[in-house]
């Protein structure tokens, strides 16, 4: 107490008398706000929800047992723990999209050490890809599985930083078409080259991989043009190795599927071909918080996500920081009563605006404003 500073100015504060309640009063030096030191256990309280919410651990083991913990964690639950603007260049980020209902899902970014940010979407459109990248400064190589939007929204906001579409999720493309044992010898041959792709570590070996899957295409060109007569009009006989074909040929063309090998890229270091880091290191972290704690409703399942990402950025705020800072379930209320009623694109964004779209969770019609 005799140290205590000003939570306005941050100065020395002195004594000031008394409240009412016999409080001890102080009173600083510099801007004259007077207020009252308190011992609250908010903290602890934090550090036990935080703890239970990143563990196996049920409501009855914590400490007070399930009635108490749940009144104690109320209002952490109406916090939303969002990221910051990330204005340090990243050689390598890795992105990727967790679905937590079949409209619902979180676009993640991510290196190999920690989470950069995080964003709340219905699906993986081009507007969400965009206002997840906009708020990190563009890297020199981005990692992803190729979910859709994506393409469009990384030539938008990062034009000059090259793609590595992940490998292993090139041959699980394909073999979700030829199936893992195919029976025509064409499939056969293209799954047997989506499996080689997994084993390429020279640019010597990636040019060899993309002529023999040109010559396999020359060779059963006119086998994969075959139609069939069905009624009312006709269809491709084989369109499933169609479109396993055109899966390929269309990284191929793209430039995306060898970036990791590019000889001007890989001076610094090798780079991955993988998303392993965002499927392992955090997809699969975020399954585990959601399966230990099932039976959570919508809205905490989405903040549990963001509380996991949060506590795992590279320098996480103290918990009075993120008391004052994080926006809260009335506040995101109060905004959408204001940019509902004027959605002005003058209109000046909040601190936190660019991470969540309003409309998200709370309206059936997709996007129809957000806070830019």
């Amino acid at each position: 107490m005799n140290n205590k500073k000003c939570p306005t100015c941050g100065m020395a504060m002195k004594r000031n008398g008394r409240t009412s309640a016999g409080a001890q009063r102080w009173r600083c030096r510099e801007c004259g706000s007077s207020s009252t030191h308190s011992y609250g256990s908010e903290l602890a309280d934090f550090n036990a929800f935080i703890g239970w919410l990143l563990s196996k651990d049920v409501h009855r083991s914590m400490p007070g047992g399930g009635r108490t913990f749940r009144r104690r964690n109320e209002g952490f639950w109406k916090m939303w723990p969002m990221p910051d603007v990330v204005d340090e260049v990243h050689r390598v980020i890795h992105v990727d999209g967790i679905y937590l209902e079949r409209d619902l899902c979180v676009l993640i970014a991510c290196t190999e050490e920690y989470v950069l940010s995080w964003y709340l979407a219905r699906s993986e459109t081009v507007t969400a890809w965009s206002a997840l990248l906009r708020t990190i400064a563009p890297p020199e190589v981005v990692v992803t599985d190729g979910g859709s939007g994506f393409a469009s929204a990384v030539k938008k906001e990062w034009p000059s930083t090259r793609v590595q579409r992940c490998t292993f999720h090139a041959f699980c493309q394909v073999k979700r078409y030829t199936t893992t044992r195919p029976k025509l010898q064409a499939g056969q041959e293209l799954y047997q080259l989506s499996k080689d792709l997994l084993h390429i570590g020279t640019l010597h070996q990636a040019n060899l991989w993309v002529e023999r899957l040109m010559q396999w295409c020359d060779f059963w060109n006119d086998f994969l043009n075959e139609k069939t007569r069905v009624e009312g009009g006709w269809e491709w006989t084989h369109d499933r190795l169609r479109k396993a074909r055109r899966s390929l040929v269309k990284l191929v063309n793209d430039g995306t599927l060898f970036t990791y090998l590019d000889p001007e890229l890989t001076v610094e270091g090798p780079l991955p071909s993988m998303n392993n880091v965002i499927e392992g290191g955090v997809n699969a972290q975020l399954r585990d918080v959601l399966r230990n704690h099932r039976g959570l409703k919508v809205d905490h399942r989405i903040k549990a996500v963001y509380w996991w990402c949060y506590m795992h950025t590279e320098c996480p705020k103290p918990f009075s920081e993120i008391r004052r800072s994080m926006p809260t379930d009335d506040d995101i209320d109060l905004l959408r009563e204001i940019y509902a009623g004027n959605p002005a694109p003058s209109m000046d964004p909040v601190e936190w605006g660019n991470g969540l779209t309003w409309s998200e969770f709370h309206n059936s019609t997709a996007y129809p404003y957000s806070v830019e």
